[in-house]
């Protein structure tokens, strides 16, 4: 991992931010992020070669530039390439052109087999869009998940347990009171929600056919 700082310009001396910059991979991308908050986005260009990548921002006070300058490890494609830019942070992604784990963001790395990526795929891809800014709606995201957990449907004692919950849960009192009673006294074998009937005399043990209930002796 590697930090990139703010390249000196003439004039008065001015107190610079540092500006750091990270990186990390998957099978098919190389993604560098800089730390750097409210960016203009129309004063960030990006520059991609096979193995190279510039990068220069105007900071928000105009008075500096920041410039990150690399020779990569590997070789990218560089139509396929892309960069957003967020309140906190610009982030290039970079798409590799084989399907290698990189040692290295700069210099000499070693190739290091993972999955290559078909150049079939690529071919087809054609020329990546100009990049759009975004912004991720989070509510959204939180409700997608929220849906996707309530559809998800237990099966087995696990279902029967969840019922068994709601039930108890949006029950009446007196729901709940006949649940109560009819499982204790019966030893866990019977569970009524009947109040009017589970209220009258002692629930009786009723084990499963074919097992024979018996109590335990200290």
């Amino acid at each position: 991992m590697s930090t990139g700082d703010c390249k000196e310009t003439s004039g008065p001396e001015i107190k610079k931010p540092k500006i750091k910059h990270d990186w990390y991979q998957t099978e098919s991308q190389v993604v560098i992020t800089i730390l750097i908050k409210n960016a203009p986005s129309d004063k960030v260009i990006v520059n991609y070669g096979d193995r190279s990548l510039s990068v220069s921002i105007a900071l928000p006070n105009n008075e500096s530039e920041y410039s990150l300058e690399l020779e990569l490890a590997h070789e990218i494609v560089p139509s396929m390439s892309s960069y957003i830019v967020t309140p906190s942070k610009v982030e290039v992604k970079l798409r590799k052109k084989e399907g290698i784990r990189w040692t290295l963001l700069e210099g000499e790395g070693k190739d290091e087999k993972v999955k290559a990526i078909p150049q079939a795929i690529i071919d087809a891809s054609g020329p990546q869009q100009p990049p759009k800014l975004f912004k991720k709606d989070w509510d959204k995201i939180e409700k997608d998940i929220k849906k996707m957990e309530e559809e998800e449907k237990p099966e087995g004692d696990a279902a029967l347990n969840a019922l068994f919950q709601k039930i108890y849960g949006e029950g009446s009192d007196e729901v709940r009171r006949a649940m109560n009673k009819s499982f204790v006294e019966s030893g866990g074998t019977v569970l009524s929600t009947n109040w009017n009937q589970v209220a009258k005399e002692k629930v009786d043990v009723k084990p499963p056919d074919g097992l024979e209930f018996k109590k335990w002796e200290s």
